[in-house]
């Protein structure tokens, strides 16, 4: 494995670290906005429960 990804860097240069670092970027982002979307999720989730249990069910 170390020895393709010396050989991809020698041959190819920065443009190979380019692409990974950009790849690596977009999983971080992706990550962020996932623990985001989460994070919402479970706020309205609470807020439903407390509107039900203040107004009631009838």
């Amino acid at each position: 494995m170390e020895t393709q990804l010396i050989n991809a860097l020698s041959a190819h240069g920065p443009w190979v670290m380019l692409v990974f670092y950009l790849l690596w970027r977009d999983l971080q982002k992706e990550a962020a906005t996932r623990e985001a979307l989460t994070k919402n999720t479970q706020v309205l989730t609470e807020m439903t429960t407390l509107v039900r249990e203040r107004l009631g069910r009838g």
